[in-house]
């Protein structure tokens, strides 16, 4: 099942005709998703790890540094592990097509895809660990087109979700930055979530989170925990990082855990860095600085039904005037 992302607001008698199988004022399934079976609990509370990385020019390196991360967080109690975005190459318009590789689609398991490729490294990695692993992105190539793309892989190495980037870097800030994300990649048209033992966790990536209309979806279809892989900039990051990051999470009252690369002042894109977990009340948890380093939070269910119990603000949308919608294709 495929349907476009696109996003509408129905209004009055519209709204209140029955559109509930599509809108956010019914909170409809005929949302596309990508997801895989059911797997193990991670109980009703579970720590995260955010592995706020160093990323150069040497993809190997990057490889090797995102491993031993992974291991680390482990050895540290993590049930689950997020890179930041593009953590395999530099965030470059040129590195973008030079990088990229084929990424398998979900339910593809450890063993079934190309050995020596990223997204084997997280397979094996996610596996020997016993973890779950939503493997920041990377630049993917498909039928010509490369994509801004994300894979989360479960403990036993299976692919479990695949997102690729709705929304496109294109930003022009006078006396700040110039990106073009356009000008090489391709946009996804999907939403992504997986589930964990009855648990939903979304992934979107870096510029998506600007759009409120994504989260509300994903809020929609149960999510309780919002994975962004991020690159923010020296521009934008000071000013809207954590701003952006703690709305979504008080706007659907979930958690929302956003992974930076490490800062290198030296590098053709400087990140901002500051990798960080914001909880259904809208305050940070954990934060990094711009170093590399691991940010470590707990993840509560007990607390986010608490602060949607106590602030019902979903069973109090009117969507007999309003409505959130996704359009079909």
């Amino acid at each position: 099942m495929r349907h476009a992302l696109g996003f509408g607001f129905v209004c009055g008698t519209a709204a209140r005709r029955g559109q509930r199988d599509s809108t956010i004022g019914g909170f409809g399934e005929r949302v596309t998703t990508r997801m895989a079976v059911q797997a193990e609990s991670l109980g009703n509370k579970f720590k995260i790890a955010l592995l706020q990385v160093s990323v150069g020019a040497d993809k190997q390196a990057n490889l090797t540094s995102a491993r031993k991360k992974i291991e680390e967080a482990r050895a540290n109690e993590a049930k689950l592990v997020m890179l930041p975005e593009c953590f395999n190459c530099p965030y470059d318009n040129k590195c973008f097509p030079e990088y990229a590789e084929e990424v398998p689609e979900v339910g593809t398991k450890l063993g079934d895809f190309n050995p020596g490729s990223t997204v084997e490294m997280l397979q094996k990695a996610a596996a020997e660990h016993s973890l779950y692993v939503v493997g920041g992105s990377i630049p993917e190539i498909s039928e010509g087109k490369v994509y801004n793309t994300s894979v989360s892989v479960s403990p036993t190495g299976t692919i479990v979700a695949k997102h690729r980037k709705v929304h496109l870097f294109d930003i022009d800030v006078p006396g700040g930055i110039r990106f073009m994300e356009s000008e090489v990649l391709s946009a996804g048209n999907s939403l992504t979530t997986f589930d964990v033992g009855g648990m939903k966790i979304g992934v979107a990536i870096c510029y998506d989170v600007r759009f409120p209309e994504l989260s509300l979806l994903l809020s929609g279809q149960g999510a309780q925990l919002l994975c962004i892989p991020g690159a923010f900039n020296m521009t934008t990051g000071p000013a809207h990082w954590e701003l952006l990051m703690r709305a979504r999470a008080l706007d659907n009252q979930m958690y929302v855990a956003a992974c930076s690369p490490a800062r290198d002042p030296d590098g053709s894109y400087v990140a901002w860095g500051h990798s960080m977990v914001c909880n259904p009340w809208g305050m940070v948890i954990a934060e990094a600085d711009e170093t590399e380093q691991i940010v470590y939070a707990e993840i509560d269910l007990e607390r986010l039904r608490e602060v949607r119990q106590s602030i019902p603000v979903t069973k109090q949308k009117r969507s007999d005037i309003y409505a959130v919608t996704v359009a079909d294709s």
